[in-house]
């Protein structure tokens, strides 16, 4: 059983994702914001909903009850979606959607 995670847990930028998913899109959006943040050195982490129910819920008390991966938030403040993260992308305010 995995361990439940504790507040310290969630501290920087998190990407919530699901290694679960018969969505090819879905994992090319996961992979996206992964490969984007890695290549601006942008630390973060990537929490697999599907490996812990914990995480499911976390990312549902903070991005809200209906959401689904991927998933950003920056130290429990929710920052948006993958739409919102590729927007603030092609307007040049990543920094600004992560609140960095």
């Amino acid at each position: 059983m995995a361990e439940t995670p504790d507040a310290e847990d969630f501290k920087g930028i998190i990407v919530f994702i699901s290694s679960v998913s018969s969505s090819l899109e879905l994992k090319k959006h996961q992979q996206r914001i992964s490969m984007v943040l890695t290549s601006k050195k942008i630390p973060h982490e990537c929490y697999d909903i599907a490996t812990n129910n914990a995480y499911k819920e976390k990312m549902r008390e903070i991005c809200g009850a209906t959401s689904v991966p991927p998933q950003i938030m920056n130290d429990e403040k929710y920052c948006g979606d993958f739409g919102a993260f590729n927007e603030s992308l092609e307007c040049e305010t990543l920094n600004e959607f992560l609140k960095l």
